[in-house]
């Protein structure tokens, strides 16, 4: 019997602190895997550099490309089969590519970011508007990069299909709920292809 994800990739990109073995990122993986799909975990070239701080964003939006259609050939998928995303700035970067036209079959995005801790004038929503695609949107209810409330307002904004799944209590690093967002990842996935 053929696994519900088995023509579907998933591209995880980490946050900025972090590299492609972020605990959350592993444990989709695991999950998302065992159903079929084809994973990657990417870094990104910072990362591979060995630098903390991370590349301009030109930089980092050509690595999400460049993984992604690495990934699709790999898998011989098309483009349209894959789900993009990860944690923190990593979601964030696959969602602008995303907006600027790469394709994607949707958005997985953990902990998003909206804006700096303690800076909600710094929003992080300018493309929001040009996502089309289904987006996932995992956030801890008390994330200091953007409240629920603050990040239901700012994904009122994209015209594609929005889930938010809200990990009561937990903050921006979501220690302690790995399993919580695979489970939440699998099952927006499962539902997206069935």
């Amino acid at each position: 019997m053929a696994k519900p994800l088995s023509g579907v990739g998933l591209l995880l990109a980490p946050g900025a602190g972090a590299d492609r073995n972020q605990s959350s990122l592993v444990a989709v993986d695991a999950a998302v895997s065992d159903i079929g799909a084809k994973v990657v975990r990417m870094d990104f070239p910072y990362r591979q550099a060995g630098r903390r701080a991370p590349d301009r964003e030109p930089v980092l939006l050509g690595a999400v490309r460049a993984e992604a259609a690495g990934l699709a050939e790999r898998a011989k998928l098309s483009p349209a089969q894959l789900v993009l995303g990860g944690r923190s700035m990593g979601g964030r970067i696959c969602s602008m590519a995303v907006a600027e036209g790469l394709p994607a079959l949707g958005l997985a995005l953990v902990s998003y970011p909206l804006h700096p801790p303690g800076r909600p004038d710094r929003l992080r929503t300018a493309h929001l508007p040009a996502l089309k695609v289904p987006c996932l949107f995992v956030s801890g209810t008390r994330d200091a990069f953007g409240t629920p409330t603050e990040l239901e307002a700012a994904t009122a904004t994209i015209p594609g299909p929005v889930t938010h799944v809200w990990l009561e209590g937990k903050d921006h690093s979501l220690r302690g709920a790995d399993r919580q967002v695979s489970e939440a990842i699998v099952a927006w996935m499962t539902a997206l292809v069935g």
